[in-house]
C-alpha cells in the first residue's frame, strides 16, 4: 500500500514538473530514461530464470498424470481466451488513436524508434518485407523461434526464441532426475535473485516513473499537451476493465457451470474472501493461503487438487495480467502511430501468454513482463509511462481475476479428475 502512495506520489510530481516547467521536465527525463535501461537489463535473464523456475514446477513433464496434465491444459486455454479478449477489445474501441505525444515518423532519444523501426533480422521485418498469407506468417513466425546463434537472439533482445529454448531447456532438465536438480537450484536461486533486484528496482520506480511523466509533458509543452493523453488513459483504463469483467463475469462462470457442475453465484460466494485478499494486496502469493482454504472448506474442492492446482495457478496462471498485458502493448502502439500487422498481433498473444506464466505473483509483476512483450514487437518501452498513473489499480482489478480464475480452475479440474480425491 505504501509503495502505491509513494509511486502516486511520483507520478503527480512529475505531471506537476512537466506541466508547470516544461524544459525542467524533458531536463529530467534521463531519470526515466535510467529506469527503462534498468528493466531492459533485466528481461533476457529473467524470461530464462523464470520460464525455466516455471517449467520445473511441474516435475518431470513425462509424468505429469491426468491431474497436472489437465491443469497446465485449462491455465494455457484460459489464459489466451483473456489474451484473445484483450486484442480484440483494444483493436475494436481503438483508446490510442486519439493521439499521443509521438505521432508517426517521430522519434524519441534512446528508444530506438527511427525508420529502422524493426531491427535487421527480426521476424517483424521479414514478414514486413512483401505480402505474406496466413500460412506464411505462420512459418516465420515458427522459424524466428529458432534461431541460428541463441547468443545474438538475446544480443539483439529477440524474445521468442530465448522463450522458445528456456521452455525447452526446462522441459528437458526435469527429465534428468538427480543429474539435472543442480541446475535447477541454479535458476530457481537466480529467479530469487533477480526477483530481488527487481524489488529493489520497483523501490525507485516512483522517482523513475515520475521523471518520465515529467519528461513526455515537457516534450509536449506542459500541460496543452496533458488532455488528449488523460482522455486516451481513460479510454485504456476502460479498456482493461472491460476486457477483465468479460472474463471473469462471462467465460469463467461458463466454463465452471459446464465443467464444474456449481452454481457460479454460490461458488463466487465461497470465493469472495480470497477475492477481497487479492484487491487488497495485490498479490496471488500473498492470498495463496487465503484461497486454498476457501477452496476447500466453502466449495467443496478435494485437498489433493487445491494443494497442487491452486499454488502452481499462483504461479503461472495470470488471465488478468496476460488480458492486460495485450491491452496495454496495442494501446502504446495505438498512442505512437504504430501499426501493428498480423503477424505482430500474433506475437503479442504468443508473448503476453508466455510472460504471464513467467509473471511473479508479486505486485507490479506485470509491469516487469510488459517489457517483455514490448521488446518483442520492438515498440518504444517509455510508452510504459503512459499507462503507470493508473496501473496501481488495475493491478489489483487483475490480480483479483487472476486468483478468480484459479480458484474456478480448481473446481473444473477436480471435477474433470475422479481419482483426484
Amino acid at each position: 500500500m505504501h509503495q502505491h502512495r509513494f509511486l502516486l506520489g511520483g507520478i503527480v510530481s512529475g505531471i506537476l514538473l512537466g506541466g508547470f516547467l516544461p524544459e525542467a521536465g524533458q531536463g529530467v527525463s534521463f531519470v526515466g530514461d535510467l529506469f527503462i535501461r534498468v528493466l531492459t537489463m533485466l528481461v533476457v535473464p529473467l524470461i530464462i530464470a523464470a520460464m525455466i523456475t516455471g517449467i520445473s514446477r511441474l516435475g518431470d513433464v513425462r509424468r505429469l498424470g491426468p491431474l497436472g496434465t489437465r491443469t497446465l491444459l485449462y491455465y494455457l486455454s484460459t489464459t489466451a481466451i483473456a489474451v484473445t479478449i484483450g486484442i480484440v477489445l483494444v483493436l475494436i474501441i481503438e483508446p490510442g488513436t486519439s493521439g499521443g505525444i509521438l505521432q508517426p515518423g517521430t522519434t524519441e532519444p534512446g528508444n530506438g524508434l527511427t525508420e529502422q523501426h524493426h531491427a535487421a533480422g527480426t521476424i517483424e521485418e521479414k514478414i514486413r518485407s512483401e505480402d505474406r498469407t496466413i500460412t506464411d506468417l505462420l512459418k516465420e513466425v515458427i522459424s524466428g523461434m529458432v534461431p541460428t546463434n541463441l547468443f545474438r537472439a538475446m544480443a539483439n533482445n529477440d524474445i521468442l526464441p530465448v522463450i522458445a529454448f528456456s521452455l525447452l531447456l526446462g522441459g528437458v532438465l526435469t527429465t534428468l532426475g538427480t543429474q539435472g536438480k543442480p541446475v535447477l537450484d541454479f535458476f530457481s536461486g537466480l529467479n530469487e535473485a533477480l526477483m530481488k533486484i527487481i524489488h529493489l528496482v520497483m523501490l525507485t520506480s516512483p522517482v523513475g516513473i515520475g521523471a518520465l511523466v515529467a519528461g513526455r509533458l515537457g516534450e509536449a509543452g506542459g500541460f496543452s499537451g496533458f488532455l488528449p493523453e488523460l482522455l486516451n488513459l481513460a479510454g485504456y483504463a476502460a479498456t482493461v476493465i472491460a476486457g477483465l469483467m468479460l472474463h471473469s463475469l462471462v467465460v469463467l462462470p461458463l466454463l465452471l457451470k459446464l465443467f464444474g457442475r456449481i452454481s457460479p453465484l454460490r461458488f463466487a460466494a465461497g470465493t469472495t474472501p480470497a477475492l477481497l485478499t487479492a484487491f487488497s494486496t495485490a498479490s496471488s502469493s500473498a492470498s495463496l493461503p487465503v484461497t486454498i482454504e476457501c477452496a476447500e472448506e466453502n466449495n467443496g474442492v478435494s485437498p489433493k487438487t487445491a494443494g497442487f492446482v491452486l499454488p502452481m495457478g499462483a504461479t503461472i496462471n495470470m488471465d488478468g495480467t496476460a488480458l492486460y498485458e495485450a491491452v496495454a502493448v496495442i494501446f502504446i502502439a495505438q498512442m505512437n502511430g504504430i501499426a501493428l500487422g498480423g503477424a505482430e498481433l500474433g506475437i503479442v498473444f504468443l508473448t503476453a501468454t508466455l510472460a504471464a506464466i513467467g509473471a511473479a505473483g508479486i505486485p507490479e509483476a506485470g509491469l516487469v513482463t510488459m517489457v517483455l512483450v514490448l521488446k518483442a514487437v520492438n515498440l518504444p518501452l517509455e510508452g510504459i509511462s503512459l499507462i503507470l498513473a493508473i496501473d496501481w489499480f488495475l493491478d489489483r482489478c487483475r490480480t483479483t481475476v487472476n486468483v478468480w480464475g484459479d480458484s474456478v480452475g480448481a473446481r473444473i479440474i477436480d471435477k474433470l479428475t475422479p481419482d483426484s480425491n
